[in-house]
């Protein structure tokens, strides 16, 4: 499992945290040395969020993770205040991570964000090499204290660099800058050509196999009944063209229907398209705060795109516990695992998870729409989204039906991760006690419940 030494009885298993403190945003992932690296926002001195180091955990299988001394921490020149959100990439025989330095200097517009190099011949200890991209490489119209998240990439041996500005009275961009290595760039372009929908794009992230952009929309007004949190991850899917810098828009859609999943990322110098996202969401309280610990990250999933559409799917190394075909209910227990059911000419669906006397999650299938309801689920959670659904506690998530149905769900102690037809519905939750009750009841043709127990 896990390695987390003394804090077994209050920790996710399988899911990373930083074992105390505060993380948020997934940083670096990339494959290296024959062992997947997941580096993370964190702040090892409160549980809130604070000045900003980089989190370092390894793992051979995606699901059970070793902890290894922080990567970053501020103090260097152009992040005296913090290291913030960035990437890695192996080059020249080596790990470079490339992130945000960050000065407070007062707040408001003397803010300064830049992004910083550090590299590594062994991937635990780096060497800052300082700014890269300062304040004076922002092309004219953009203000130097939004100006974050790099995201570095190769193509036929040119560097590429997407960053998220913000234009003076305006939104958010994603400009793209290019380098022969990695110590000199130059603006190239505004790759996208227009505007975030909230007030600035966040974490950008480039997967050149899939043609997609994964990025973080902040604060967001709300589009549709999928899109109600307050700050939300979407994907665009088209084609770069690297002649002029742009990334033409072909589909778009959103990563996650849930409450909690932000910033994802995708593993670098990795055969497989894997993303993992911080599970948790900006303007929420954290019950887990009063176990010295708050945010995680979500289980790994490997993506595809089908149809103009982005498919996912958890990645967890599991060994089978349990199977049975169920006719119209069943009862069964579990707090740590994966629940697979599969269903042929689906009529309707319910399940309660994590149920005990006063507490339950519900997902419920309510006309092509599945429903998640954390309105009891245990420790009241509040955002800021005022919304009559999010008040009410529920998200939903479209359902488009088919002759065969597989549900996939992902348990850990403070979470609950819903795979359907590609789509994703990720929430904390936090249950008082030892709930551990599973109640489904389902109509269809013929179902198989699987539940998986956490492999070592």
């Amino acid at each position: 499992m896990t390695d987390k030494n003394l804090y077994n009885d209050i920790l996710p298993i399988f899911h990373i945290t930083g074992r105390k403190g505060w993380i948020n945003d997934p940083n670096g992932l990339v494959y290296y040395k024959g062992e997947y690296h997941v580096f993370f926002q964190y702040h090892p001195y409160g549980t809130s969020w604070g000045p900003m180091h980089w989190g370092h955990v390894v793992s051979s299988d995606l699901t059970n993770w070793k902890y290894l001394p922080v990567a970053l921490a501020p103090g260097g020149v152009g992040d005296k205040d913090g290291c913030f959100s960035g990437t890695a990439i192996c080059a020249f025989g080596k790990l470079f991570l490339m992130y945000t330095g960050f000065e407070e200097n007062g707040g408001g517009e003397k803010v300064r964000q830049v992004q910083c190099l550090a590299e590594s011949e062994d991937g635990v200890n780096f060497k800052k090499h300082g700014v890269v991209i300062g304040s004076d490489d922002l092309p004219e119209g953009f203000m130097p204290c939004d100006f974050r998240d790099p995201h570095v990439f190769c193509h036929k041996g040119k560097y590429y660099c997407l960053v998220a500005a913000k234009k003076r009275e305006g939104r958010g961009r994603l400009l793209l800058y290019r380098s022969d290595d990695l110590f000199k760039w130059s603006f190239f372009s505004d790759a996208l050509g227009f505007d975030s929908e909230g007030i600035m794009f966040e974490c950008p992230n480039y997967i050149e196999e899939a043609g997609m952009i994964a990025v973080s929309d902040q604060l967001a007004p709300p589009k549709d009944e999928g899109r109600l949190n307050i700050h939300w991850s979407r994907y665009f899917l088209g084609k770069m063209n690297y002649d002029t810098g742009k990334f033409t828009v072909e589909n778009e859609g959103i990563l996650d229907y849930g409450f909690d999943y932000y910033a994802p990322q995708c593993f670098s110098d990795c055969s497989e398209k894997i993303l993992i996202g911080w599970l948790n969401m900006w303007d929420r309280n954290v019950p887990s705060v009063k176990y010295g610990f708050a945010g995680m990250l979500s289980v790994p999933r490997k993506i595809s795109v089908e149809n103009g559409r982005v498919i996912q799917t958890p990645v967890v190394k599991k060994r089978e516990a349990f199977k049975t075909s169920v006719g119209e209910k069943l009862t069964d227990s579990a707090i740590i695992g994966v629940i697979e059911i599969e269903a042929d000419e689906l009529e309707s669906f319910e399940i309660e998870l994590r149920k005990g006397k006063e507490d339950f999650t519900s997902i419920k299938l309510v006309d092509d729409f599945w429903v998640f309801d954390r309105s009891k689920s245990g420790e009241k959670i509040v955002g800021a989204e005022k919304d009559e659904l999010s008040l009410a506690g529920k998200r939903k998530m479209p359902f488009e039906g088919g002759k065969k149905t597989t549900v996939s769900i992902v348990l850990d102690k403070y979470s609950i991760e819903f795979f359907e037809g590609g789509r994703v519905m990720s929430s904390t939750v936090y249950p008082h006690g030892d709930a551990d009750i599973i109640d489904l009841k389902i109509k269809a043709s013929k179902c198989i419940y699987t539940r998986y127990e956490i492999a070592d």
